[in-house]
């Protein structure tokens, strides 16, 4: 209370000035939480936020309709994460060479799908957190442990429009792969799809994936898969980046373009 008087802060605003007119806080440590996240969501309130206040929701510009295919899987040599490269935005094109399966650290790596800021975002948050609790502890902290991390810092946004689906692909004393989402989903697996184009992938991965496959093997039923997908929808395409995570740590396959793929013969591109 002492703060607030000597920084002139009284029922909202400062002295001489009046706060923003989306958020008007009662306090000088109420926080701005999104007009999704309501108590009945939780059923108490966020850590991040000391009471419930009202805010105006504001609808976006344009429609903001995306997707993209993004899949990964657990063989005898690791863990294998692919996706295609297009970022799109209400039917254009707004990136053909977008990065959607990234590093973590040394031995994790994680695909996007969903809105690229935020997952972009909760990714470097995600690799802070991990690289501080290493230099803490002395050690990494383990896959599904960073997918609880991940979970915990996603749940107070349930039901907000933050769309972060993200699979974590990493290596631990053997290949770990779990599903992370904003909605609140937490999934422990040995195959992930995620985005518009994942029918398409799901329908090559059931039929071609096998625990006893070498990694060239996998390599080209990922690729396959992402191929098949981009073919039949229209938000997925361009070009596929395949991360291959072991016991050594991740290592990045060359990026193929999608057209060399679907069209072999030159004379047809």
């Amino acid at each position: 209370m002492a703060l607030q008087e000597l920084c002139g802060f009284k029922g909202g605003q400062k002295s001489g000035h009046v706060t923003c007119g989306l958020f008007s806080p009662t306090s000088f440590f109420d926080f701005y939480i999104p007009p999704g996240l309501h108590q009945r969501h939780l059923g108490k309130l966020s850590p991040f936020q000391t009471s419930w206040t009202n805010s105006r929701r504001v609808s976006p510009p344009f429609a903001t309709s995306h997707g993209t295919t993004t899949l990964a899987f657990t063989f005898q040599g690791g863990v294998l994460a692919a996706a295609d490269t297009r970022s799109s935005c209400s039917g254009l094109v707004a990136s053909p060479d977008s990065d959607k399966v990234e590093p973590i650290h040394s031995h994790l790596v994680a695909t996007s799908s969903g809105t690229s800021a935020d997952c972009g975002f909760w990714k470097r948050l995600l690799g802070r957190e991990l690289r501080l609790y290493q230099l803490r502890h002395g050690r990494r902290l383990s896959t599904c442990s960073a997918a609880k991390l991940l979970w915990h810092m996603l749940l107070p946004f349930k039901g907000s429009e933050l769309c972060v689906a993200t699979t974590l692909c990493g290596w631990d004393t053997g290949p770990a792969l779990f599903y992370v989402c904003s909605d609140g989903t937490r999934l422990q697996g040995t195959l992930f799809s995620v985005g518009s184009g994942s029918p398409y992938a799901y329908a090559v991965l059931d039929q071609a994936l096998d625990w006893r496959m070498t990694e060239e093997e996998a390599v080209l039923v990922a690729k396959e898969a992402v191929t098949r997908a981009a073919h039949r929808d229209a938000y997925s395409g361009n070009a596929v980046d395949v991360y291959h995570v072991s016991s050594q740590g991740w290592r990045r396959r060359t990026r193929e373009d999608l057209k060399d793929r679907l069209c072999p013969d030159p004379a047809l591109k």
